[in-house]
This record gives C-alpha cells, sequence and structure tokens, in this order.
C-alpha cells in the first residue's frame, strides 16, 4: 500500500498552496463585493490561475480541460479552504463549474446545456432541497406528469444555492410518488425563464452566503430535457452529492490546517502570567487533538478519493469523510477562536468567519446525525 501522492499531485499541490498564500490571504477581507469577488479581482485572479496552468482543472480532456482525476481535485480544495478571499460555496478562480451530472447528458442536451456552461455563457444550479424533503427525498412533493411530448412540473425547492445567477436547474422531481427515492425520482433540465418558474425568496445565512426558494407553477418542459431514464434521479444525484460531500470533506482539512497555523503561532507568542501559551497543558491539547484529527482526516479522505478514482468507492465511505472532516473544520475554528481569546472574536482574522461558515457543512448535503443513523444500519448488517 502506497500512501505517497503522485508525484504530479504533490506538484499541484505546492502550486495551489503557494497561490492560495500569495494572491489570495492577502485579500482577505477585501476581495468581496457582496456575495461575490469584485470583478477586477475575479478577472486579476482567473488570469494568474491560468498563467500557472490551474484552468479548467476538473472538465474531462475531451473538453479542453485538465481532466483531474477525484484526488487530485481534493488537494486543490483542501489548500483552497485555508483562505477567505473566496465565496464559501463558489463559484471559484479556476474556470466553469458545471457540475458532474452535465457530462452524463446525451449529445443534444450538452450542445445545449453543458457547452455554453463550458463556454462560460450559461450558469446553473442543482435543486433538490425542499421544505418537507431535505435528508429523505422519498418525501419529494415537486412533481413532474407527462403529457405528450412535454412533462408538466409543479412544486417548490428551498434552500438552492447560486438559483438567482442560473439561466437552468438540474431539477430532481417526482415522476412517480409511489416509488418514493427507489426508482421514483428523476433529473430534469429546466431553464430559469421558464414561465411559472419564480424564485420567491432568499435565505440570508450564518455563513454570510444566500440560498433561494424557488416555485414552479405548471412550468411546461419538453420531454427532451429528461436526463437519463426516468427513475434514475437518485442515481444521476449522487454523481453530484458524492463529489460535494468530497468537497466538504476536503474544505474541512484546508480549515482545519490554517487555523493550526494561526493557533501554533498565536500560542508562542502570546505570553500570560509569565509563559506563552503554548506551555499550558489545556492549550496543547487542543493543538495535539486538532492535529491527530487533522492527520488522520487526510489520510482517509485521499484514501476515499482514491477509491473514487478507481470505481471502488462505497456510500458509506464518503459518509464517514464528510462526517470526520466537516466536524473537524468547525472544532478546530472553534479552538482556535479559544485560543486567541477576545482577538479570535474580531473580524480581524479569518477565525470567526472559518466558524460560521464550516458549521453549516454539519448540515448541507447531508446532516452529520443522518449519516451517522445510516452507518449504523450498515454497521449492524456487518456484524450480525
Amino acid at each position: 500500500m502506497d500512501f505517497e501522492l503522485p508525484e504530479e499531485i504533490r506538484a499541484l499541490k505546492d502550486t495551489v498552496r503557494k497561490f492560495v498564500d500569495r494572491e489570495l490571504i492577502p485579500l482577505e477581507r477585501k476581495s468581496m463585493e457582496g456575495l461575490d469577488l469584485k470583478p477586477e479581482v475575479r478577472a486579476s485572479l482567473e488570469q494568474k490561475a491560468r498563467d500557472l496552468g490551474l484552468w479548467m482543472l476538473d472538465i474531462p480532456e475531451e473538453y479542453g480541460g485538465m481532466g483531474l482525476s477525484m484526488l487530485g481535485q481534493v488537494v486543490v480544495w483542501e489548500e483552497m479552504a485555508r483562505t477567505i478571499a473566496m465565496p464559501p460555496r463558489g463559484p471559484g478562480v479556476f474556470g466553469p463549474e458545471p457540475m458532474p451530472l452535465l457530462f452524463t447528458l446525451n449529445d443534444e442536451q450538452k450542445q445545449r446545456f453543458l457547452l455554453p456552461v463550458l463556454r462560460g455563457e450559461k450558469r446553473t444550479a442543482f435543486a433538490q432541497t425542499e421544505p418537507d424533503a431535505g435528508a429523505d427525498p422519498g418525501m419529494m412533493r415537486t412533481t413532474a406528469v407527462r403529457q405528450g411530448d412535454h412533462y408538466l412540473i409543479n412544486g417548490m425547492k428551498r434552500f438552492i444555492t447560486h438559483a438567482d445567477k442560473a439561466d437552468f436547474f438540474q431539477l430532481v422531481v417526482a415522476t412517480d410518488r409511489s416509488k418514493g427515492s427507489r426508482g421514483g425520482l428523476s433529473v430534469i433540465l429546466v431553464d430559469a425563464d421558464a414561465p411559472g418558474v419564480k424564485i420567491l425568496r432568499g435565505f440570508e445565512k450564518v455563513s454570510g452566503d444566500v440560498s433561494y426558494q424557488i416555485a414552479f407553477d405548471d412550468v411546461k418542459v419538453p420531454v427532451e430535457n429528461l436526463v437519463g431514464k426516468e427513475g434514475e434521479g437518485m442515481k444521476n444525484a449522487q454523481t453530484w452529492i458524492t463529489t460535494g460531500r468530497l468537497r466538504q470533506a476536503a474544505g474541512g482539512l484546508g480549515v482545519a490546517q490554517r487555523c493550526l497555523e494561526l493557533a501554533t503561532a498565536y500560542a508562542k507568542q502570546r505570553v500570560t502570567f509569565g509563559a506563552p501559551l503554548s506551555d499550558r497543558q489545556a492549550v496543547q491539547f487542543m493543538i495535539a487533538n486538532t492535529f491527530m484529527e487533522t492527520q488522520l482526516g487526510q489520510t482517509y479522505v485521499y484514501q476515499t478519493a482514491w477509491k473514487a478514482d478507481n470505481k471502488k468507492l462505497s456510500r458509506h465511505e464518503s459518509f464517514i469523510a464528510k462526517i470526520h472532516c466537516t466536524e473537524l473544520g468547525f472544532h478546530a475554528a472553534d479552538r482556535c477562536m479559544q485560543i486567541h481569546g477576545g482577538t479570535g472574536l474580531t473580524t480581524d482574522l479569518p477565525i470567526e468567519h472559518f466558524w460560521r461558515t464550516r458549521r453549516t457543512f454539519m448540515i448541507t448535503e447531508g446532516a452529520v446525525e443522518v449519516m451517522r443513523s445510516v452507518l449504523a444500519r450498515e454497521v449492524f448488517r456487518m456484524y450480525t
């Protein structure tokens, strides 16, 4: 068993770390305009990314990208999470982010939806969560009823990220509610400006970003916009959700590493009662625990990404990565804040931003309690 990163991925990791240290961390608290990067900052960072060869990293080579493996993507996400200079849920500065589901489209759909995204002409959002169907997609009430050559869609989606700027939605709907999530859900591509589509409100979250509630009222969509076959919705959605869970896990690792950098530096220079904080056992334990958990998490996330690349990944492994590392990111920020005392509560440092943002990832793309319940059922089967 070889636990070393391949040489080319180690080089990529080093390049992205230097990019973060030199270009992004100096811009913290200065790069954003509202919820987005300032246009001039985005243009500058994207050009620097191009110059470094950090462009369209995860796009398959056949579409002009680098075709980066999941392991490669994980190390990029890990390093990028060390800074708060970027929007907490993207978009980043390494080119278009079409979501993996779009690469499964048929040729005609790719012409209408995927390629415009890759050219920067369109943006998309993934819409699954509903007021009564978050962790339990089997309760989904947004329906798509086929009527001849089109579907008639009715329902509501909530907490949809980037919905306000999307040109089309990757919409998960119930095509047969009697089957629930086991064959009753489908994915349909819906234009954001289609008659009957309406964004009702935005939800400002503790992390500083906004997600949206969308109503679909007798929205007519051509049958040609169905992704794959009816009933394949959960299988199709997993192509994005599994990637999202690994991205969140990698983000937790990156935050933990930045918090270790901040906490150890401060503990060594901050003197109380005649001694530095680094001599205090309570502080030492917080640092040691964060370091141990980060090392364990990194090994597991890298292994999980390798398994995904080699088609060996089971669902519960992505659950473990997501649970451990999203909790790690929050706990690392919490300990870092405690070590810094009152200074850690201020916006002079990125700690409070990490603390707020990382708390949200313990809920989104699968609440950790739900995942633990699923894992428990798997464990009972394994040891029966």
